[in-house]
């Protein structure tokens, strides 16, 4: 078993829980600090819960969590990880605000995770600096504060102001950010511990569902990227889609240039090609395998049409998974 680098002391995470956090991101990224711990054989890492007035804080699960302590008497961290699940709630803000400022925020790495970021935000924390949030509040967080370069990304993790979209992605980041420290062999076989084949980058965007991206007036277009979808492997034609939806060809085709900006049949195959990316980075199954589950004819049509769509054929594609920085679930 590969060992990670000693280093002088243990590094001091601090989660600060806000009402109605969610319990999956805050235990998803405290087993893997855990996990690496156990994997180390010695403390890397060591936590602290708290809250933003020391009594326990009810998650998104309902269950009531106990703390270690007040933010207002926490010690010296290397982490602060903001947890929080909605950005209605108004209430400690000035508390948060004040007391961040007094953990010497010029030493310590700030991290929102979910709807964390929005209250670094409304901190004044993030001006300037690059943020995710979960893609419910993308809107919302981008028109509030002009002057975060918001992404939509599953994370950010270059400089000293972090943030995550939380749920699944929670895991590729605390596993990209442990591997900043330990290197990559160690985060790999970290990432094994969990039955994960590589840690997705924080470059990679979230699934933005099509009816948050054009509103819910559209349900015929909709209706038709659905049948899309399901329809894989053995694609639809346009015309087809346009039956089975209730409308002409043409009505259709002007449905996907007004809101998508693109044409139906570009859009299907874009939706098949992202899908046997996907499969050639989190499956074992042949090219040839993938380019019929995702409708491609033959071998050749298939890594023709990718190398085309992306500039790297499938089996430079495939090739890369093996590379340490591309260490989704299984």
């Amino acid at each position: 078993m590969g060992h990670p680098p000693q280093t002088a002391k243990a590094q001091r995470f601090g989660f600060l829980l806000l009402p109605h956090a969610s319990m999956a991101d805050f235990a998803s990224a405290s087993e893997v600090l855990t996990h690496a711990n156990l994997l180390a054989e010695k403390k890397l890492y060591e936590t602290l819960l708290l809250s933003l007035d020391g009594a326990p804080v009810q998650l998104s699960n309902g269950i009531k969590l106990a703390v270690d302590l007040p933010l207002s008497y926490a010690p010296k961290l290397d982490y602060l990880l903001i947890l929080a699940d909605e950005i209605g709630n108004e209430a400690g803000l000035d508390e948060l605000s004040k007391n961040i400022a007094a953990l010497n925020i010029d030493k310590m790495i700030l991290v929102g995770i979910g709807c964390g970021s929005y209250w670094l935000a409304k901190s004044g924390l993030l001006a300037g600096h690059r943020a995710t949030i979960h893609w419910r509040e993308i809107a919302r967080l981008t028109e509030e504060f002009p002057e975060v370069i918001v992404t939509s990304n599953l994370y950010e993790s270059e400089g000293r102001h972090l943030s995550c979209a939380g749920g699944a992605a929670t895991f590729d980041f605390m596993l990209d950010l442990v591997g900043k420290s330990q290197g990559h062999e160690f985060v790999a076989q970290l990432s094994e511990l969990f039955s994960m084949e590589r840690i997705r980058p924080g470059s990679e965007r979230q699934r933005v569902p099509l009816a948050t991206r054009i509103g819910g007036s559209q349900p015929k277009l909709t209706e038709a990227v659905s049948l899309m979808e399901a329809n894989i492997e053995e694609p639809l034609s346009t015309d087809d889609i346009a039956y089975y939806v209730g409308v002409s060809r043409r009505q259709l085709e002007r449905l996907f240039k007004q809101y998508l900006s693109t044409v139906p049949s570009k859009y299907y195959l874009e939706l098949r090609l992202n899908r046997a990316r996907q499969l050639l980075q989190q499956t074992s199954k042949s090219i040839v395998q993938i380019g019929l589950a995702c409708g491609f004819s033959s071998g050749p049509h298939f890594s023709s049409t990718y190398r085309n769509h992306f500039n790297i054929t499938p089996r430079e594609e495939r090739s890369q998974r093996a590379l340490p920085s591309s260490v989704t679930r299984a």
